[in-house]
């Protein structure tokens, strides 16, 4: 099994994913600094629908690339595990936290 992609749709997954794992880091280590920011200030207001957009689309383009152009790369499949588990956690955090 590669590591890397092979296919456009593979490599933009993977891209996606990193993006999205790049800020919800960053997100979560500037809300743990104390005065850097907060959870309340609009940044999180326009950061996180641009974050989870990019999950959303890393998933769906990674299972386009497995099922349809068979790349069967292993970064393709971590990018299409994390992304049905940030859709999971959006999901739940909206049945079971009331914000």
């Amino acid at each position: 099994m590669k590591i890397l992609p092979d296919t456009k749709v593979g490599k933009w997954s993977v891209g996606l994913q990193t993006f999205f794992l790049a800020g919800a880091g960053i997100s979560t280590l500037l809300l743990n600094i104390p005065n850097q920011l907060s959870s309340n200030d609009r940044w999180w207001d326009i950061a996180a629908p641009i974050i989870f957009s990019a999950t959303i689309a890393a998933f769906v383009l990674g299972i386009r690339a497995l099922r349809k152009y068979k790349d069967s790369s292993a970064l393709v499949y971590v990018s299409v595990g994390v992304g049905a588990l940030a859709i999971l956690f959006i999901f739940t955090h909206s049945l079971f936290i009331s914000d």
